[in-house]
């Protein structure tokens, strides 16, 4: 795959999958300019002025925690003093202002109605699932417009580790409200994010512990809680999910009719239960204060600690992380008492973190959030049902996979070998060219005109690719970078470029897919 590699070190393939990008298929001959050149010209890019490139590891730090590092964003983060400052910031979103990112949740009404309301219309008007569609549209466009990066990612981590698919049977009376409880605590600590997510009515919905009851309680959500939530799977038994079971009965959705939520003291089961090394009489009918104790012992275990740290440290860090990297995390994990913060510190702190420049991959969602803000796209409040803010999300499930629709309750997963199909590729080869050319989506969206992308009126074509590298890479070209991109518009690196010049005219999104199709764009 294209992201396994960096362009200055290029394979044999490298050069005929940056030109697929380009708009020439793999292996295809190149055009005779170019093929004649290619054996001859020195590919040493003269360099564009500098627009502010953070260093290396700014850059590692900031893209890690961010959907991709933009001008304004470096410039953010200069103005921060550096990326570790800007990095500590980001830990109190509530100080950042972000008026225009929160604003996009109102361009879709239905996901301010209340259980009641999404079901009535359901059934007279807008059907839930397309509330669901405007609520994926809604996740995606905060990713790109939020000052709030870090916030964004780790909303993003943990709905996908307290996974509940947006199209599971019924859930979307509740589910915009669930992404906002986890939201408001991603950044706060494991045990307040474990309490309510495993309480709320969307996760009982989904895993039927809303319809449980002490004559028949069911065991999905008492075992996922363990299996997927908590310790995983290996440290639990089969009693151990049995009274997990039991224990959290009560919690209650009156599906298919009101779709209230609630507690109910009669369908708790009471009597002594045992998790592991948790015990408890659970004498009382209001059985809230028992479920607390036990989520309380869970998020506090340290098996959860090591699977919470593993899967940080494999989002943040690299595939396999270093054992003794989760050890640590883990042991900041329990001595702070389940809070996140420190975790994400020790973290960023690390030397494993430090060696992982480019070890990770975008995945399908990352993809299209990243290239619309390399890109400088925006979009305005949608009009009709075309409007881009709705057709979004059809461009990340081109290239694989869909916001919240990951079908299984473990969440999409957190390996780049997922995200390296031939199949994924193609999809976001074919987003990256229709984005650049700016075809689709065409209403209620402003895309960049080739001109604006010229650092002057006129400009010798290797400075043009190296400030467009700045701009989309936030990096300079290297020599192989402005050889595709040569080879891709069949020009030279002298070549004079202005705003009547075929580059700018004609050629231009087949330039743009160049540094989309790249190494560097796939990595995070």
């Amino acid at each position: 795959m294209v992201a396994d590699r960096d362009d200055t070190h290029p394979r044999p393939a490298a050069r005929r999958t940056v030109l697929a990008g380009a708009g020439l298929a793999a292996g295809a001959t190149l055009v005779p300019a170019a093929a004649a050149e290619a054996a001859t010209t020195s590919y040493a890019a003269r360099q564009a002025p500098d627009i502010g490139l953070l260093s290396g590891q700014a850059h590692h730090l900031v893209g890690r925690f961010s959907y991709g590092v933009t001008p304004a964003l470096a410039h953010e983060v200069r103005r921060r003093g550096g990326a570790r400052a800007w990095f500590d910031g980001q830990l109190s979103p509530q100080r950042i202002p972000d008026r225009a990112a929160a604003s996009v949740v109102g361009w879709f009404p239905g996901l301010a109605w209340t259980p009641q309301q999404l079901w009535h219309q359901n059934l007279t008007g807008m059907p839930g699932w397309q509330v669901m569609e405007d609520y994926q549209s809604s996740v995606l466009l905060r990713r790109i417009m939020s000052r709030r990066q870090l916030l964004e990612t780790m909303t993003e981590f943990w709905e996908n580790h307290f996974h509940v698919p947006v199209y599971a049977d019924g859930v979307f009376t509740w589910r915009k409200r669930y992404g906002d409880v986890i939201r408001a605590r991603a950044l706060d600590s494991f045990e307040s994010l474990l309490v309510r997510t495993a309480t709320h009515p969307a996760m009982g919905m989904y895993l039927g512990n809303a319809v449980s009851d002490k004559t028949h309680p069911n065991e999905n959500q008492g075992r996922e809680l363990l299996e997927l939530h908590t310790v995983s799977v290996g440290n639990y038994t089969e009693d151990d999910v049995k009274s997990s079971a039991r224990i959290l009965t009560g919690y209650q959705v009156d599906m298919w009719d009101t779709w209230s939520a609630g507690y109910n003291e009669v369908a708790h089961w009471t009597g002594p239960v045992k998790v592991g090394s948790f015990r408890d009489a659970n004498g009382s009918r209001d059985g809230r204060a028992t479920t607390r104790r036990y989520l309380h012992y869970l998020a506090h275990h340290p098996d959860t600690a090591h699977r919470v740290a593993t899967k940080l440290a494999t989002v943040f860090v690299q595939d396999d992380p270093p054992r003794s990297l989760v050890g640590r995390l883990a042991k900041v994990y329990l001595a702070h008492g389940t809070q996140i913060r420190p975790v994400l510190r020790a973290l960023v702190d690390s030397s494993a973190f430090r060696a992982a420049v480019g070890a990770k991959v975008r995945d399908p969602e990352g993809d299209v959030v990243a290239t619309y803000r390399a890109l400088g796209i925006s979009v305005r409040k949608p009009t009709v049902r075309d409007s881009a803010p709705h057709q979004i999300i059809w461009q990340a499930s081109t290239i694989g996979q869909g916001v919240g629709e990951w079908p299984r309750p473990d969440g999409q997963p957190l390996a780049d070998g997922s995200w390296a199909s031939p199949s994924r590729m193609l999809g976001s080869l074919s987003t990256h060219y229709v984005l650049s050319g700016g075809w689709w989506p065409s209403k209620d969206i402003h895309y960049r005109t080739p001109t604006s992308w010229l650092p002057q009126p006129s400009v010798r074509f290797d400075v043009l690719v190296d400030h467009m590298s700045q701009q989309i890479l936030h990096r300079h070209a290297s020599a192989t970078l402005l050889q595709a991109c040569c080879q891709a518009v069949d020009a030279r690196p002298g070549t004079v470029v202005d705003r009547d010049h075929p580059v700018l005219r004609w050629l231009f999104p087949r330039l743009l897919t160049t540094f989309l199709d790249s190494p560097q764009h796939f990595r995070r």
